[in-house]
């Protein structure tokens, strides 16, 4: 089975709460909620428990 590569379709700042869901039609995030804190520098979880890559060979 070949290597796939897959992108998270949902996000959250760790800040503030706000989170967005990926639109294909706009391909671009989109709110999910409310917009959180809009003077936040949002920080995205890009360390946590999404696994990019599925359908390894073992």
């Amino acid at each position: 089975m070949p290597v796939q590569i897959r992108r998270p379709d949902r996000r959250e700042c760790e800040r503030c709460g706000r989170i967005e869901e990926w639109s294909d039609e706009a391909d671009a995030w989109r709110l999910a909620d409310g917009p959180g804190d809009v003077y936040c520098i949002h920080e995205w979880d890009i360390n946590g428990t999404f696994l990019p890559i599925e359908g390894t060979d073992e």
